[in-house]
């Protein structure tokens, strides 16, 4: 018998009386749907874990078992299996009580140790801020969350129990935590299912948030159940009796919506409490689908509905497997009434979400469904955590994901795909495959041409055009949502700009070999071995990478190089220079043109190494270079590659009549001579004489002689009076 008894267990004499009653009433009545040499492991794994605690005390004073044992009591709920109630009850030895995972594996099998030690945090290492330390944890958990979803269940217990007793805690403590739980555990217990658990916490957190709006929110609500108690009794008997006129069998009932979700509206719509009328919802669980159809139907002809208010998601379920036709009616009084209709199947699935793979094991197939989604989008996680930088980027691109409003478009096949709320085509693009993401340069929408920045709606077709070698763009970040997108954009940048780096890096450190009179194939492999050891890179790449990034000065890293390989005399003169390195305006974001003087071909330029920002191109007699002290190793020489064919930006400035039609006259001047206006803007002259009118024109010229062809062209128009090349 797993029940506990002081006499059997001496230990437990000292323990308070309810908690061995709640001890006992958990592992002989809550668990009874366990086999009982499952329920004996839990006694023992109470009794383990009682010991590893006995000496501590909760925040409250109650003895710190009482906490564990009230966790796995919760998971009860969900029928979870004896490994995931027996990490639940150990949840918290390896953190606070010294236990090691081995004495768990040891005791209670590896698969508990591996669920305990995925909800252990990582204390022990250091970290330089609580933030990195809690996104380094939360990443952490969420991995081994990808590896078994048990975690997860388990730890969203663990945090409902927390914020049920945070009363004895600190204000401040306490809103760190809810902050925390709004941010992270509801959305996470919103994306797999948990629905009586999201909603919970999300009240929870408002409690702790903001305490004087939860108190006179929660006070009104009680009042109106009172005031409306009528007006939801003739709703709830309207919906009875005409489902009996139309002989369909149903459950109906009535709820009131959680208090996190009315305050929102509050805030989003700018209502009183007083004007949010839907403050109940209704309920019709019927037999089978047909039947959820025929029931839309009945109702719409008791109830006139709301236009745009209707949702299928039978036809389209939500991403973590609900579904329910969601309709909307004016009811009595003008009063609107929300609506779910649901199978008892789908009821159940609403309910515990993925939880459900344990409470109900019918084979259903829409229960495995729900296990696919999940386990779909844990997989994302594991890609996410692969390309993320460091764990806050991690945790950014989670949250990104967890949040519960969704479009669900078409691709040109028919299949479905669900993505958040404000999504664009990039976002889609890279939903479908990474490759399909990385090279789209195009999309349709409902088969027209559309922005890639175009937000998706529901039902939208969507084809993405693609070409073989175009690659990601850096100002996709700025517009696109999901975590997945942001990922693969900034994974891509990332290596493109690394790869960039170490060509441009190889380049500036042979120039450095010149200017020294080195060969550039002196640094053998065993130099650079022990150039590497010293400075603490990991390769040669790296070492490169950073030399085009600005990290390393090139002419350093030769001399040292020259030094070890016995070839380098401080005392030797070093002023010659070697020879320039060939600008070809190719290279990508290793090479950057400065925006202070914006050099075209032509120009003379000198190159300057500036830290994370690799080579900065300017002109010889930039006002940037003119006015700073810059490190004469920092300057580079660069020349023009004969052969450049890109398009340059350059600004340049009119002044003109202010007439009718004198913008257009130049725009088409400077079409005449094959230049692209890439941004134009017009303002008063500096004497503000109303007389004539400044204009901005940002040009897309080939070299320095194209441009002096437009402006020569420009200046032979009679309406123009002065015109030059401007720079910062």
């Amino acid at each position: 018998m797993a029940a506990l008894a002081a006499h059997d267990v001496p230990e437990l004499a000292a323990m308070a009386p309810h908690v061995l009653d709640a001890a006992n009433l958990f592992l002989t009545e809550e668990t009874q749907y366990l086999k009982p040499e499952d329920r004996d492991m839990l006694s023992r794994a109470f009794v383990f874990s009682e010991a590893a605690h006995r000496d501590q005390k909760r925040q409250s004073g109650e003895p710190y078992i009482s906490h564990p044992l009230a966790v796995a009591s919760l998971l009860t709920a969900w029928h979870l299996d004896a490994q995931a109630l027996a990490a639940a009850l150990l949840h918290d030895v390896m953190e606070d009580t010294g236990v090691s995972k081995l004495e768990i594996t040891e005791k209670f099998g590896k698969p508990v140790a591996e669920l305990v030690d995925g909800m252990s945090k990582i204390d022990k290492l250091e970290f330089q801020s609580k933030e990195e330390a809690q996104a380094e944890n939360f990443r952490k958990m969420l991995l081994a969350m990808a590896r078994d979803v048990r975690v997860m269940i388990v730890k969203l217990a663990d945090r409902l129990h927390n914020m049920r007793t945070m009363d004895a805690m600190r204000p401040d403590k306490q809103k760190r935590i809810a902050r925390e739980t709004m941010d992270i555990y509801a959305p996470i217990a919103n994306r797999i299912g948990l629905n009586a658990v999201y909603q919970e916490l999300d009240d929870l957190s408002l409690k702790y948030l903001h305490p004087r709006r939860y108190s006179v929110l929660s006070k009104a609500l009680k009042s109106a159940r009172g005031n409306r108690r009528e007006v939801v009794n003739k709703i709830l008997d309207g919906i009875k009796h005409k489902l009996a006129d139309a002989h369909i069998e149903a459950h109906v009932s009535g709820r009131e919506k959680n208090l996190n979700s009315i305050y929102r509206k509050m805030l989003d719509k700018h209502l009183s409490f007083s004007e949010v009328l839907d403050i109940y919802a209704f309920r019709v669980i019927v037999k089978d689908v047909s039947t959820c159809y025929l029931t839309l139907g009945a109702l719409h002809a008791l109830y006139k509905p709301i236009a745009g208010k209707f949702k299928d998601y039978i036809a389209i379920p939500k991403s973590n497997g609900y579904q329910s036709l969601h309709t909307t009616l004016f009811g009595p009084y003008g009063t609107p009434i929300e609506i779910q209709i649901r199978t008892q199947d789908m009821h159940r699935i609403a309910d515990a979400g993925v939880a459900s793979h344990w409470m109900y094991k019918s084979g259903d197939d829409s229960i495995s469904d729900v296990q696919k989604k999940t386990h779909q989008w844990l997989q994302s996680l594991l890609e996410l955590q692969s390309e993320s930088g460091d764990a806050a980027e991690f945790l950014e691109h989670i949250k990104v994901d967890l949040f519960p409003n969704q479009v669900y478009v078409f691709t040109p096949k028919g299949k479905i795909l669900n993505l958040p709320q404000g999504a664009t085509c990039v976002d889609f693009a890279y939903a479908v495959h990474t490759d399909i993401g990385n090279r789209c340069i195009a999309a349709k929408v409902n088969h027209e041409l559309v922005p890639l920045r175009y937000h998706l709606k529901n039902g939208d077709q969507v084809e993405v055009i693609t070409a073989a070698h175009a690659k990601p763009n850096p100002s996709w970040l700025t517009f696109v949502t999901t975590g997945r997108a942001r990922g693969h954009i900034r994974h891509f940048l990332k290596t493109m700009r690394f790869d960039e780096s170490v060509q441009l890096g190889e380049r500036l450190l042979n120039n450095a070999f010149a200017s020294l009179h080195l060969a550039t194939d002196f640094a053998v492999d065993d130099i650079w071995e022990r150039y590497l050891k010293e400075s603490s890179a990991r390769n040669r790449d790296d070492v490169l990478a950073e030399i085009g990034l600005g990290k390393r000065l090139p002419v350093m890293v030769a001399k040292r190089l020259a030094q070890l390989a016995g070839l380098w005399q401080e005392e030797t003169p070093a002023t010659r220079k070697g020879p320039a390195v060939t600008i070809r305006g190719t290279e990508g974001m290793a090479i950057q043109f400065a925006r202070c003087c914006n050099p075209i071909p032509g120009d003379p330029i000198l190159g300057l190494v500036k830290k994370d920002q690799g080579l900065i191109i300017h002109t010889h007699d930039c006002p940037v270079l003119s006015k700073g002290r810059i490190d004469a190793d920092k300057l580079i020489d660069v020349e023009w590659d004969p052969e450049v064919s890109r398009l340059f930006d350059v600004p340049i400035r009119v002044l003109v009549d202010n007439a009718r039609g004198a913008l257009a006259t130049i725009a088409a001047a400077i079409a005449e001579h094959d230049a692209n206006i890439a941004a134009v803007s017009t303002q008063e002259p500096e004497d503000d004489d109303a007389r004539y009118m400044q204009i901005q024109f940002t040009l897309q010229v080939n070299n320095r002689q194209h441009l002096a062809k437009i402006l020569r062209g420009l200046r032979s128009l009679p309406n123009v009076y002065r015109i030059n090349r401007t720079r910062t």
